[in-house]
Formats: structure tokens, C-alpha cells, sequence
């Protein structure tokens, strides 16, 4: 749960099957946490826009509040979002891994 009375504006730079990228999308959903979710596959357009921010090319890619969190994992999000207050710090088990890529059946090109 968030512990403020207006949630910050997060956008997500991400694949649409990756593990990292998933990681990311089940610690938001833990929150509760509104998010924009950019598709850097099939949206030329949206990965441009995460390199010119972040200013590289790895992803996921978090904006939390315009700070870029470049080439992270669902964890790492997590402990930015309780470090800077915008949660407090849940033990509830969220729906996949927030910290691991693509299984072995998923193409490593794809994570």
C-alpha cells in the first residue's frame, strides 16, 4: 500500500514478455502503484525515448517523479520506493519473481 495521499506518477519502459520487465510490473501491482506501461518492443518510439532518459539502452527503465531508474529489477524498484517514502515496505508475495530474466523457455534476445 502507498502511504501517501497522491501516488507518484511512474512510467514504465518495458518488454512485453521479459523477466525483469515482469518483476517490475508485479512490484507496482503489489503497491497498488497507477503506472504507465511502455512497450519497447513493439513501440520504436517509446524505446527512443527511454535511451534519450536514461541515457542508455538497457531495460526495464523506471521514472518515478521524472528520477530515472535505468536497467533495474522489480527489487530494485521496490527499494527505491520505500527509500524515498512513496511506500511502506510489504512482505506480501507478489504473482512472479522480482528479480530474474526470461525462464529458459523465452528467448534470451527478448530480456
Amino acid at each position: 500500500m502507498t502511504n501517501l495521499s497522491k501516488s507518484p506518477k511512474i512510467v514504465a519502459y518495458l518488454k512485453p514478455q521479459c523477466g525483469w520487465s515482469n518483476g517490475v510490473r508485479a512490484v507496482l501491482q503489489k503497491y497498488d502503484l497507477p503506472y504507465e506501461d511502455r512497450d519497447i518492443i513493439n513501440d520504436p518510439s517509446q524505446r527512443e525515448e527511454m535511451v534519450r532518459k536514461s541515457g542508455q539502452q538497457l531495460s526495464p527503465c523506471v521514472e518515478v517523479d521524472g528520477h530515472i531508474l535505468a536497467d533495474v529489477s522489480g527489487e530494485d524498484v521496490e527499494s527505491y520506493l520505500v527509500s524515498k517514502g512513496f511506500v511502506v515496505e510489504s512482505d506480501a508475495v507478489v504473482a512472479v519473481p522480482a528479480n530474474t530474466c526470461c525462464s529458459s523457455a523465452d528467448s534470451a534476445e527478448r530480456c
